[in-house]
């Protein structure tokens, strides 16, 4: 989501003007620290949670993170805390031949944690690893992960990543490790024992080498960062039409109950699909929004200025991502979106 990676996710360090979220959390904290919270796998909590991917105002301490969330026999969603404050959402299927993990962790450190909490689950190696997001939030970690692992990737993101991987280098940092080879089709079918595991490239949406990672038997299709629950439409890389059809793509599918974002929490099933199609709707809004304003004969940064997201512009980051969002959009409605 965002165009450098972060040293841990392990630490969280808030915004200049996140200090109640702050207080609110540590005060959360305090209070559930006595009840016993699982910090290592949860089931989902009793009640209507509060549909924010903030995770104060929902009122889950940010002590229980990362933990994760079984959403079927062998098959977790795995939710870690990063900067500023809100998820990232891993898969992981664990099958008698081994296990898969679909995105990473923005660290090498939060990366091998995830790795970690796995062998506390299986003694199986991990075997397979899918780069639903070619972003170094869920990938600038992957170094951890087993020399050996079989990587399932877009030829648009495996472009992407060799980039990224010769940036880092040249800046000193920790490259990204790239894979030797990129997808053939569109479709991939993994069977990691006793669970069959089916990658799907359904169209450009956040990077535009989006992958999702669907388990038919469960019903359950991880979407990576085409899917940002109650997370403002991050667009630095978008297409944000084609990202609006590919969510249409994902709802229509016959076989699939629940939605599992890259981003913000997992939610139940039914759940699920209304928080989709409310982000679906999100990304049409800015899209409308952004058009409105420039057939007024706006400059960029006039319209920056005077854009009105509505109820979207008090989701995560709105502040942050909603300049991003008007330039990419603009660059759209000129046709020069590469």
């Amino acid at each position: 989501m965002f165009a450098q990676p972060l040293s841990s996710a392990r630490h969280f360090t808030p915004l200049p003007d996140s200090g109640s979220m702050l207080l609110r959390t540590l005060v959360t904290a305090a209070l559930t620290a006595s009840a016993g919270f699982p910090a290592l796998l949860c089931s989902q909590p009793a009640g209507t949670p509060v549909r924010t991917a903030d995770p104060a105002v929902r009122g889950v301490p940010l002590s229980v993170f990362p933990r994760f969330v079984e959403l079927a026999p062998g098959v977790f969603g795995y939710e870690e805390i990063r900067e500023p404050g809100f998820t990232t959402v891993s898969l992981v299927v664990i099958g008698t031949q081994g296990v898969l993990i679909a995105d990473g962790q923005g660290s090498v450190a939060a990366t091998q944690t995830l790795l970690d909490r796995i062998r506390t689950m299986t003694p199986l190696p991990v075997r397979w690893y899918v780069v639903g997001s070619d972003h170094g939030d869920h990938t600038a970690g992957n170094s951890a992960l087993p020399r050996d692992v079989q990587y399932v990737v877009h030829r648009h993101s495996l472009a992407q990543m060799r980039r990224d991987s010769a940036a880092a280098v040249a800046a000193g940092r920790t490259p990204v490790v790239v894979p030797s080879r990129a997808m053939t089709d569109d479709r991939e079918t993994i069977d990691v024992g006793g669970i069959s595991v089916d990658v799907r490239f359904l169209g450009r949406a956040h990077t535009g080498g989006d992958l999702m990672v669907h388990v038919p038997a469960a019903r359950i299709l991880f979407m990576s960062e085409a899917y940002l629950n109650r997370v403002f439409p991050a667009m630095r890389s978008a297409y944000p039409t084609e990202w609006a059809a590919t969510i249409d793509q994902a709802l229509a599918l016959p076989n699939v109950e629940r939605f599992v974002p890259g981003h913000g929490f997992i939610e139940t099933a039914s759940v699920s699909r209304e928080e989709l199609v409310t982000f679906r709707d999100a990304v049409r809004a800015v899209i409308v929004e952004v058009t409105r304003l420039k057939a007024r004969g706006l400059t960029i940064d006039e319209a920056i200025a005077q854009a009105q997201w509505g109820a979207y512009g008090g989701w995560f980051l709105a502040q942050q991502q909603g300049a991003i969002a008007v330039r990419q959009v603009w660059k759209e409605l000129d046709g020069t979106v590469k």
